[in-house]
């Protein structure tokens, strides 16, 4: 018997034993990676500009490469995985991200570090989904799957937050390379330890994979998110390289759709939107992804051109909102087994809208005890909101499914992030740019230079010099910080839109008996209607379908059963 299938019937065995958690922690380095990768390169991009001289294009493709190629692929590693394993596709995306890694650290043009980017969110597309597919074939047991996707969330926001404090002190003090070449060593040791302990799984399909179904997705996703992107940094909605895409991607992401209903063995079973739990978790991960990275974004702006501060400090001034995101994923189960997902999610967005309100008290003086309460509450509130959504999509999404519905939570936090930058980035310049109009002693044209960014405002008012410099600079510093205001109002609606949204979730966390997926994903058999008449049709291997005797709620299991509490 091979190392893979012994790994895999250890986990079989009554529960899975302590290996899952072991388990666990290499999916979680797994994440960790990536979501670092996502981040790091920010705090690099002067350093990057000085060194390979890149356009003004190729600059924006060095930095969107990455993120925009992960979210095209997500849906398509994620069904394939749920066909060929998903440890196989997994353990791939390690080579693919640690091969990119190296040749990004050592790219010499702007056009090699391109390619070494995108081939980065290839190999992330690969990592991102399995992760949580593979969890949730460890964890066939509810309470203990929360506590696994709480730690594994808590992660993911650590790596996001952590990204630029490990990029600005590594561009401190080595050259811009180095913050590629540390994921080479991690992935020489987890690609092994990889293939040695995490088991094997599948979702049981039968029939071919969907390749155009899949193209499909990918093109209407990348040209979605392209369109977005290219609206959040000032493009009109109307210019044609900004609405060709969007128009393309949302046409292929349509036809997509209607493709998969129609197919017999589809790539994503679309009867899971069918579910409110299913459709409202996805769409409460968009609108907390929407608020949090238009919020980051221009956060760091305010903390390093208002505030002044360093890009290291800056990262450090964030890493409240890091562990309070860490304090919620570990209580994360906990709290689901208490107040059920509903009240979780919409307590969640409630919270995260006060820190928003609170926040609008920033001004152009640095008050540290606000800021640090503000992002304590924001981290705390937003890490609810996305735990209790990822483990209601999850839980809800069948078993045969897992990759699918996983690529589905990751590119919904992709389609967020997008959205937030965009909408949030528009809000910010509607409320920003108005303030330059006729001021005295301004030229015309710089005026409308500095209107772009405040950035840009200082670097003129810098050349101007004298009175009017120094009016230009005091416009531009006033006006942002009303803009961040505006924009805080406008995110904090979102978040109560949020709470609004998540009345639809269920009530209480229902924990179905443990799935038979583990190794040879075969799903349990779909539950026989008792009654006839209409009513919303079982998925294979979702909660309904395996349910017997009415459902059993999120409690400690009985004693010698293999869903004991997980302390």
């Amino acid at each position: 018997m091979s190392g893979t299938t012994t790994a895999a019937a250890r986990l079989r065995a009554a529960g899975g034993g302590k290996d899952r958690w072991v388990v666990l922690l290499v999916l979680c380095v797994s994440l960790l990676l990536v979501a670092v990768d996502a981040t790091v390169l920010h705090v690099a991009v002067p350093a990057v500009t000085e060194d390979l001289r890149p356009s003004g294009v190729e600059l924006l493709w060095i930095v969107d490469a990455y993120p925009l190629i992960c979210a095209a692929l997500l849906i398509l590693f994620g069904t394939l995985g749920d066909r060929v394993g998903r440890r196989r596709v997994l353990l791939i995306g390690y080579a693919i991200f640690g091969a990119a890694s190296a040749m990004a650290a050592f790219s010499r043009t702007p056009e090699t570090l391109i390619v070494a980017r995108a081939l980065l969110g290839v190999g992330g597309a690969m990592i991102m989904p399995a992760t949580l597919s593979i969890l949730r074939a460890v964890f066939p047991e509810r309470r203990e799957r929360a506590m696994a996707i709480g730690i594994w969330t808590a992660v993911a926001a650590v790596g996001a937050a952590t990204g630029p404090v490990l990029g600005g002190f590594l561009v401190e003090h080595f050259a811009w390379g180095s913050v590629f070449l540390i994921n080479i060593p991690l992935m020489a040791v987890i690609l092994p330890l990889g293939r040695w302990l995490l088991p094997e799984s599948r979702g049981g399909l039968d029939g071919p994979w969907d390749v155009l179904g899949a193209l499909m997705a990918a093109g209407g996703i990348l040209g979605t998110v392209l369109g977005i992107k290219r609206i959040g940094v000032g493009h009109s909605l109307l210019d044609l390289p900004t609405a060709a895409p969007l128009l393309a991607g949302l046409a292929l992401i349509l036809l997509f759709v209607r493709r998969q209903k129609a197919r017999p063995q589809p790539l994503i079973d679309m009867r899971m939107f069918a579910a409110p739990a299913f459709s409202t978790s996805v769409g409460c991960i968009v609108l907390a992804m929407l608020a949090l990275v238009g919020l980051q974004l221009i956060a760091v702006q305010y903390l390093q051109l208002i505030l002044g501060l360093g890009p290291m400090e800056t990262g450090l001034r964030l890493l409240p909102l890091t562990f309070a995101a860490m304090a919620a994923g570990a209580t994360g189960s906990y709290t689901l087994c208490r107040i059920g997902p509903r009240r979780m999610v919409g307590w969640g967005f409630v919270l995260t809208a006060a820190a928003v309100l609170l926040l609008t008290a920033m001004g152009e003086q640095d008050r540290p005890a606000l800021l640090t309460t503000g992002f304590v509450l924001l981290g705390f509130g937003l890490q609810t909101t996305l735990f209790a959504a990822y483990e209601s999509m999850l839980s809800e999404a069948p078993a045969a499914h897992a990759g699918g519905a996983a690529a589905i939570g990751e590119t919904s936090y992709q389609l967020g992030a997008g959205m937030g930058i965009a909408l949030l980035g528009s809000v910010m310049n509607a409320a920003y740019a108005p303030a330059f109009d006729g001021l005295a002693g301004v030229p015309d044209t710089a005026s409308a230079s500095a209107a772009h960014s405040l950035g840009e405002a200082y670097q003129i008012s810098d050349g101007l010099g004298g009175g009017a410099g120094e009016l230009l600079r005091e416009t531009a510093r006033h006006s942002f910080v009303t803009g961040l205001h505006v924009t805080l109002l406008v995110s904090a609606g979102l978040l109560l839109l949020g709470a609004l949204a998540a009345l639809r979730l269920p009530s209480r966390a229902d924990g179905g008996p443990p799935e038979s997926d583990i190794a040879d994903g075969v799903p349990a058999p779909a539950a026989v209607p008792d009654h006839p008449g209409p009513r919303r049709a079982a998925l294979p291997g979702s909660r309904e379908s395996t349910e017997v005797g009415g459902p059993a709620r999120c409690a400690p299991a009985e004693a010698g059963g293999s869903g004991r509490a997980a302390r």
